[in-house]
């Protein structure tokens, strides 16, 4: 595999092992509490849906890299997504892993959106009611992390071999 593209898809999987590590501290309130030393017990779902996001990014530059197509800052993400998307529609990969991507696109900016609005406001309910909502959204996120990382890094593979 080339040297650029394992560097994606090495990143795509520490993104989602982080993801899965951020998981477990925060179904673990002994963990937080007593080897992390935090006041009380909280919720990071929200960094479990970043990190699965990141990881999926990734592993779709890995994929772009693979077809000879590179991203760069400014508008990365977004390069990265049209890019991807225009190589599913025109049959390249499948609609299925355009899907994923798209699904996670929308979740960052959401997570953008919701950090810009509350800025200002840092109520204790605010925080607890968020972090907890996010709880199914992160499970998902895990899942389409897992799934989209496993495809990509398939694709990568029969690529090189």
């Amino acid at each position: 595999m080339d040297s650029g593209i394992k560097l994606f898809i090495e990143r795509s999987r520490n993104e989602m092992d982080l993801a899965n590590v951020i998981y477990i501290v925060t179904g673990n309130k002994r963990i937080q509490i007593e080897e992390f030393h935090l006041d009380k017990a909280q919720t990071f779902y929200s960094g479990v849906i970043a990190h699965s996001y990141y990881s999926i990014f990734y592993a779709a530059k890995a994929y772009l890299l693979m077809k000879g197509i590179k991203t760069r800052p400014p508008g990365e993400h977004k390069q990265t997504f049209d890019h991807f998307r225009d190589l599913a529609s025109k049959g390249v990969i499948k609609n299925d892993l355009l899907k994923i991507y798209e699904q996670e696109y929308i979740k960052a900016e959401e997570l953008l959106r919701i950090f810009k609005s509350e800025k200002g406001k840092r109520g204790h309910f605010t925080y607890q009611r968020i972090a907890q909502a996010n709880k199914e959204p992160a499970d998902m996120s895990m899942k389409n992390a897992a799934i989209f990382f496993k495809h990509i890094y398939n694709l990568c593979e029969k690529h090189t071999t």
